[in-house]
């Protein structure tokens, strides 16, 4: 049974960081193209960041700068490194994995950017 296990969301304020962690369970990340979605009330989900299995990564061009994707592969986690963040970055967080044709997702997380 593959599980995909998101932590680390919560308030914060403009300008904070958070860093969050997909545990994986099932599957082994290092040879998944894994990614980090998102969605906000009202809006279509939409890719964020992703680490291929042979390590490239790509960023959405509103976070690029700010956010980095980074997976562990001795402790099969994948993370993302948000800093500076704005209001607009507030949405519930999905880890995804692929590997054709498997493709899984977590339960979300919610990350809020609020003064």
């Amino acid at each position: 049974q593959v599980q995909l296990v998101e932590s680390g969301g919560g308030l914060v304020q403009p300008g904070g960081s958070l860093r969050l962690s997909c545990g994986a369970s099932g599957i082994i990340v290092s040879i998944y193209h894994m990614g980090w979605y998102r969605q906000a009330p009202g809006k279509q989900r939409e890719l964020v960041a992703r680490i291929t299995s042979g390590g490239t990564t790509t960023y959405a061009d509103s976070v690029k700068g700010r956010y980095t994707i980074s997976r562990d592969n001795a402790k099969n986690t994948v993370y993302l490194q948000m800093n500076g963040l704005k209001p607009g970055d507030t949405a519930v967080y999905y880890c995804n994995a692929i590997r054709s044709p498997t493709e899984y997702w977590g339960q979300g997380t919610q990350v809020t950017v609020s003064s």
